[in-house]
């Protein structure tokens, strides 16, 4: 795939000519799912949610009855060049620090992989050369952008049959509000949160930064692409590219928190029908992430107020999402227990 996409002239050209050939749901699997569903040993419709993100997995598996027996997380991490601005409560050293304590074990995403049975991955991208600061220069350059969307692209695992996405970067929360300004309007303050705890002058410093970062790019934000390399980063790139070569692949995604949704927002702005083999984990505690998942129609899972990212809530996610294709695939038949169907009356 890379190879025949680095022999084109534009440097985003080859990214939109996959998007243009996205293939679409099974919609015999679907309805097969659907079908097998109203014989089970329960009032149709009961399980609720449960029914349909049994369909859904199934539409994107391409298979019925849908199965989640290796599943996995996958976190990118990436340092970003606007927390010389001062937007972030920690120093950007701790991005370094918490990829080794995903490795060793030791993080909330690694309890939630363990209690879920989840693969996890980590990816670290370049953490020692930071992007550019984004309130005064574009966070990529065409051919770095290109080149971690194609990472992204290449990191779908083979033999998976749900791919969780999660990020860590301190500043990241940053950036992705300023996609999102970016993308679709407003106001700095409407997109801007907390993130890990930036609080009165650090927050009107986060403000500020998106506020100029917006400002200076705005002549390119037209296309979503150049949003993207201007006001994102690598693992929000890398991001991006991983939710495209799951479609392509038939893979189904669960999305975590702001960060990870402002990557999905960027396909989402590119083809709204991109991102229908996403399942969006949970709203964050960040104001802008529930504004992000609305202004995309998308409706979150889960909403338990957790701002940690890590894909600490697509792992949750993927829990429940599990437990459905155990119900469909395990549940009796009515005919198959002898148990008596509804009547007509």
């Amino acid at each position: 795939m890379s190879a025949d996409i680095a022999g084109r002239s534009g440097p985003f050209d080859d990214l939109r000519t996959l998007l243009d050939d996205l293939p679409g749901p099974d919609e015999e699997a679907r309805a097969a799912t659907r079908a097998r569903d109203l014989s089970l040993t329960k009032p149709p419709g009961s399980l609720g949610r449960l029914e349909g993100i049994a369909e859904w997995l199934a539409a994107w598996q391409g298979r019925t009855p849908p199965r989640v027996k290796n599943a996995m997380v996958a976190v990118f991490a990436g340092n970003h060049g606007v927390v010389a601005q001062g937007v972030a409560a920690y120093p950007q050293a701790v991005t370094a620090q918490m990829v080794a304590n995903f490795q060793a074990g030791g993080a909330a995403i690694n309890q939630l992989c363990e209690s879920f049975g989840l693969g996890l991955q980590v990816f670290e991208l370049a953490l020692e050369v930071p992007t550019g600061d984004i309130a005064v220069e574009p966070a990529l350059s065409p051919r770095d952008c290109v080149a971690t969307l194609l990472y992204g692209l290449e990191s779908v695992p083979t033999d998976i049959d749900l791919l969780c996405i999660g990020e860590m970067g301190i500043g990241n929360t940053t950036v992705a509000a300023a996609i999102f300004h970016g993308l679709y309007g407003g106001t700095a303050e409407e997109w801007v949160g907390p993130g890990t705890g930036s609080a009165g002058d650090v927050l009107k410093r986060k403000v500020g930064a998106v506020s100029r970062a917006v400002e200076l790019h705005k002549a390119h934000l037209s296309d979503p692409l150049e949003v993207l390399r201007r006001l994102g980063g690598r693992e929000i790139a890398a991001m991006a590219g991983l939710i495209i070569a799951a479609r392509l692949q038939r893979v189904p995604v669960v999305v975590d928190g702001f960060v990870t949704t402002a990557a999905a927002a960027v396909v989402y702005a590119m083809d709204p029908a991109g991102l229908d083999h996403c399942l969006f984990a949970h709203v964050s505690a960040e104001a802008g992430h529930r504004r992000g998942l609305e202004t995309m129609n998308k409706e979150p899972l889960l909403d338990f107020g957790m701002r940690l990212g890590e894909g600490s809530g697509a792992a949750l996610a993927a829990g429940i999402v599990k437990a459905a294709a155990e119900m469909h695939s395990g549940m009796a038949t009515f005919a198959d227990a002898g148990v008596a169907e509804k009547g007509g009356d």
